[in-house]
């Protein structure tokens, strides 16, 4: 099926919400702004036994039907990510998160952190903060630019300190922020956890 002949069911779109250890994860893209040789996109078509390859991005109303179908109580919180970088949708993003937020939840943003390269002219981190975002995920992946560049394969130059810098903004809007790494042979572990923990992160490997 192709998106001109979609016709609104949201058993056309895929999966947007799945439930994995006592969350509530939103796949709203499977589009990124990087093509790291550790994605599972490239090996896998989803985690946990859901199919996150999206027929078609959900729209706000495709979304939030969805939710409002569920009961979010239930879960501790509701994560933001999935197939794709959210952030590449973020009015979509900040619309949802304003709308869980008026409902009590608690929301993370799980990102490449590129949000700030993507939107310019635009203040990300403090528009994540007014809309209620509670906690940020930032992908670290590597201790030095090079590793990153050569690892993650972002789309804009600059994006290592762009992630970097929108870590320490999120820090300093006081938003609680993690960098995380995944358990990969080339990364050196201890010197991305000295990043993080320098920048005043929490630090997780994934």
């Amino acid at each position: 099926m192709t998106e001109d002949e979609f016709d609104g069911s949201l058993a056309n779109v895929g999966t947007i919400c799945y439930e994995a250890h006592g969350n509530l994860y939103l796949n709203i893209t499977n589009r990124c702004s990087a093509s790291c040789v550790f994605c599972i996109r490239d090996g896998s078509d989803g985690v946990y036994g859901y199919d996150l390859r999206l027929k078609k991005e959900p729209s706000v109303e495709d979304i939030l039907g969805k939710l409002g179908s569920i009961d979010l109580s239930k879960y501790r919180e509701v994560v933001f990510t999935g197939f794709g970088e959210a952030t590449l949708r973020f009015d979509v993003l900040l619309e949802v998160t304003h709308w869980l937020k008026g409902r009590g939840v608690k929301i993370r943003l799980d990102t490449n952190g590129h949000a700030q390269l993507l939107y310019p002219e635009r203040n990300v981190v403090a528009e994540l903060k007014e809309a209620g975002l509670d906690e940020v995920s930032v992908s670290l992946n590597a201790e030095s630019e090079s590793k990153y560049n050569e690892l993650c394969r972002p789309a804009f130059e600059g994006s290592y300190n762009a992630m970097l810098d929108f870590t320490r903004d999120a820090i300093a809007a006081g938003i609680l922020t993690r960098m995380t790494v995944v358990g990969f042979n080339d990364i050196d572990i201890e010197k991305c956890e000295k990043v993080a923990l320098d920048i005043g992160a929490a630090f997780h490997v994934r």
